[in-house]
């Protein structure tokens, strides 16, 4: 008789990784043997300090915040795990008690998945491994135990963006060429001539490796005349080949090439000489993929000399966003690094532009970048948003000195663009006369704007309120940020502005939670995540920010987080804001890889029900927080 109870965890298990990753039999002995757990709102599955359980769990429905606990018995949300989510695995990576405190954010159902029965079907099987590590580290990150251990991720995920390299598993080619023992080394030769490639693999009847040749071994024994080219291939071959699995990784590889002094490695189908060839991981393979490391990227930008360098070395940033993704590095991370390369590429366009300039700059200057990369949110390509402030000069040199600057932008942007960041719409590049100002003129310009605000002055406000300076002298964006506080002590109608722009796109649902769609013919019946979702959080988040005045911090998650910080009766909220904002930044950047754009307008019949459900679920603090701006700022009344 069949088990419905254990068919319904099994079509659920079977759609998320690592279960998408077992066999169906493997899959089905865990199914019948899952608990379903039910929690209202609140209730704690386990707690900091608990003696580890033998089960790790899944989100079925809902969502399981995980709190860490402070010296003051104060609990923090690290991570909220929906649908579909892994969470508590530390007892079956690290046998040890638990270090987080789950509890149920909203009614939820959770399988509780044995170990015991998990460990007999997985064993030996890395990807699964590999992928319980990285959710052990994202779910377990303390950090209060970073600041004391000095490391991330414990001892279970490298904590620097080269290991998280070695960490992957290698790329190998899949269909390598072959000949057969029986083969000539003419015909071995002219087979890696037609394919172009530089070794070929030696293979039995039965397609198991038994040696490699190279061009090295074609020059060594067969030009020298030490073979003639009709010689069998299996007098100049090397043998034995050394082998290895599938799924090795990227440091196994190399550490195998470098013990026993080799440029190839055999991949077969059980690691061993004895099995069937499926691939071939070469020295080559192993640099294309380091060369997606952050810190190689960086060293490649920071040496390029042309612009076609620049686009070559940031293309490979893209790549990398999508690994990381797939592994579940934290969103955090990942922006991280992707803004340190966005300002890197910015900073050599302009080195490369000073190059070209017939002099040097005539006085200090600053490349401000505004916008998502002065929010450093940008992950993939979006246009130009960036602006240059220059130090006062007398009246009679302004002209010039500003004609320079000009000059300057336009060479910076041309370079930008042909990397990959469109130019902006509406024209608010450094190119632009208007955007590109003395330091006075600057403090005029923002004054004006915050004494005398109208729609205009509050649509051009709130895209330059997120500067940040890439390039040149920082005292100069000092000096501008004081001035800009300074006028913001003297309107407060500025901030009712602020307000009623930032409630311009209310709730991203309709009547019966329905999504709103775009109704222009462009893009009718598609969701645009941005204007409805992202901005009402990046609107909020700043407006607040500048009412409380502080300094120094652009990024929306970490605004939320500090504003948790400071206002601890509204901290669920601001932390909601937080994690809703990094949820739905990672799922437009997925869906922007996947559809190869920016993942602005998004196709909702085209998402799970999971993923809509996830979506919907990051709503709920926009519309929370819009409601306290209206409270805060008085704004019933002024819509």
């Amino acid at each position: 008789m069949k088990n419905s109870i254990a068919e319904r965890v099994n079509d659920f298990l079977k759609n998320y990784p690592p279960f998408n990753l077992l066999k169906n039999e493997d899959l089905l002995k865990i199914s019948t043997q899952v608990s379903i757990i039910y929690l209202e709102k609140g209730d704690t599955l386990f707690k900091k300090g608990d003696s580890f359980n033998h089960h790790f769990y899944m989100v079925r429905n809902g969502g399981i915040a995980l709190l860490h606990t402070t010296p003051n018995n104060i609990q923090e949300i690290i991570n909220i795990s929906d649908a579909g989510d892994v969470f508590g695995v530390r007892p079956l990576i690290a046998k040890e008690d638990y270090r987080l405190t789950a509890v149920a954010n909203e009614e939820s159902i959770v399988y509780g998945i044995p170990i015991n029965i998990f460990e007999t079907v997985t064993n030996n099987n890395a990807e699964v491994y590999k992928f319980l590590i990285t959710a052990f580290a994202t779910n377990s990150y303390d950090p209060y135990t970073a600041e004391e251990t000095g490391k991330i991720f414990g001892d279970y995920l490298p904590n620097n963006s080269q290991d998280i390299v070695n960490f992957q598993t290698a790329n190998y080619t899949k269909k390598p060429i072959t000949c057969k023992i029986s083969s000539s080394l003419k015909d071995a030769a002219t087979k890696m001539s037609n394919n172009k490639i530089g070794c070929i693999i030696v293979v039995d009847d039965h397609k198991n490796p038994v040696g490699i040749i190279t061009n090295s071994d074609i020059k060594n024994k067969i030009a020298t005349g030490l073979f003639p080219i009709e010689t069998p291939v299996s007098n100049i071959m090397n043998a034995p080949v050394i082998t290895s699995k599938k799924d090795l990784t990227v440091a196994d590889g190399q550490l195998q090439m470098i013990k026993h002094n080799i440029g190839h490695l055999c991949i077969t189908k059980d690691g061993t000489v004895n099995s069937k060839l499926i691939g071939v991981l070469t020295h080559h393979d192993v640099l294309v993929t380091l060369g997606n490391n952050p810190s190689v990227i960086l060293k490649e930008i920071k040496r390029a000399k042309r612009t076609k360098k620049l686009r070559v070395a940031r293309l490979k940033a893209k790549t990398l966003i999508k690994s990381y993704l797939e592994q579940n590095i934290p969103l955090s991370h990942i922006v991280k690094l992707i803004s340190q390369i966005n300002d890197a590429v910015t900073i050599r366009a302009i080195e490369i532009a000073l190059k070209k300039m017939p002099t040097p700059p005539p006085v200090p200057f600053s490349w401000m970048a505004i916008g998502s990369q002065g929010r450093k949110e940008q992950l993939l390509f979006t246009d130009q948003d960036n602006a240059i402030v220059f130090q006062d000069v007398d009246e009679d040199q302004y002209e010039d000195t500003q004609a320079y600057f000009l000059e300057l932008a336009k060479l910076v942007t041309k370079s930008l663009n042909k990397i990959g960041f469109e130019y902006c719409e509406a024209d608010m590049m450094a190119s632009n006369i208007e955007w590109c100002k003395s330091i006075s003129e600057w403090k005029s310009q923002f004054s004006s704007w915050i004494l005398n605000p109208d729609d205009k002055a509050i649509l051009l406000s709130s895209i330059f309120f997120d500067f940040n300076s890439v390039y040149g002298d920082k005292d100069l964006i000092e000096d501008l940020s004081n001035s800009i506080y300074n006028a913001l002590d003297e309107s407060a109608l500025f901030f009712k502005f602020l307000g009623r722009d930032a409630l311009k796109n209310p709730s991203p649902l309709g009547l019966f939670k329905q999504f709103v769609f775009e109704k222009n013919d462009e893009e009718k019946d598609l969701f645009n995540i941005k204007s409805r979702a992202l901005m009402p959080l990046i609107d909020a988040a700043r407006l607040l920010v500048l009412s409380k005045k502080i300094k120094g911090i652009n990024n929306t998650s970490e605004r939320f987080e500090k504003l948790a910080e400071i206002e601890p009766n509204n901290k669920e909220l601001y932390e909601s804001c937080s994690y809703a904002f990094k949820a739905l930044s990672k799922f437009k950047t997925k869906q922007g890889l996947l559809h190869n754009n920016s993942g602005k307008f998004i196709k909702i019949e085209s998402l799970s029900k999971e993923e809509q459900l996830k979506l919907k679920r990051c709503f709920k603090p926009i519309s929370e927080i819009q409601e306290t701006l209206k409270l805060r700022f008085d704004l019933k009344n002024f819509m």
